[in-house]
């Protein structure tokens, strides 16, 4: 095409716009991606919205919330729901995902002890606390979300584990990476709800004792006592 066909065109575009073929062309070529996705985001918010309240009315047994139920509660269909989200968990996985995110910020930008400026110990304590806030706000999520295997492999678990070691790094432990889940191990949510509605114990009684095993495992003055592997056995404050 030479470049008067081409001048030709874009004129005869101009000229076409002022009439009904006019308005037609130019409806067609508005772009239908941004509407597109501001129908996928309000279906998510619906979505998480109704899943929330589910999870929340489910108490202790996440299992009750099914894709079915999600959709319904939602107002939307299965197949919206299911070009979403693959299953229950992964919805589950994605409410938590918002209220973990504060933490996570708190732990990198936040005031200390939480956040970066206090010693190991004390920064573990907290954190333990946090974690355990978190659970007693959001159990029915965490179950939905991080249970058995899965646990292992969300993005707020490797997250957790890297705050963990950089601690357990901090404070001079020369082998970090066995130690690492063994310290967040007290925070699985099938434990918390074993402590919490079967054995009836409070958060604080629980709380005071994870802050007692941080501070005992990343005592003062024993950051280099790990050479023969007995990490803070020298006791500590607590």
């Amino acid at each position: 095409m030479s470049d008067d066909e081409r001048r030709g065109r874009g004129a005869a575009s101009v000229h076409r716009v002022g009439g009904l073929l006019g308005d037609l062309q130019a409806a067609d070529e508005q772009p239908v991606a941004p509407r597109r996705r501001a129908d996928a985001e309000r279906n998510r918010a619906q979505i998480l919205a109704a899943a929330e309240r589910l999870f929340a009315e489910a108490e202790q047994d996440p299992r009750t919330v099914t894709m079915d139920r999600i959709a319904k509660a939602a107002g939307v269909g299965r197949a919206t729901l299911y070009r979403s989200f693959p299953d229950p968990s992964s919805v589950a996985v994605a409410l938590l995902d918002e209220h973990e995110r504060h933490l996570q910020g708190q732990l990198i930008y936040g005031p200390p002890p939480l956040g970066p400026g206090a010693p190991a110990g004390e920064r573990l304590a907290a954190f333990y606390l946090a974690m355990l806030d978190l659970l007693e706000r959001h159990l029915p999520l965490a179950l939905g979300a991080e249970t058995g295997p899965a646990r292992f492999r969300t993005g707020a678990y490797g997250f957790w584990r890297v705050h963990v070691r950089t601690l357990l790094v901090a404070h001079g432990v020369r082998d970090p990476d066995p130690l690492i889940d063994i310290a967040l191990s007290p925070l699985s949510p099938e434990l918390f709800r074993f402590q919490r509605h079967e054995l009836g114990l409070s958060t604080e009684r629980i709380g005071h004792s994870l802050t007692t095993f941080a501070r005992r495992l990343l005592a003062p003055g024993d950051g280099s006592g790990d050479r023969d592997g007995d990490v803070g056995s020298g006791g500590g404050g607590g």
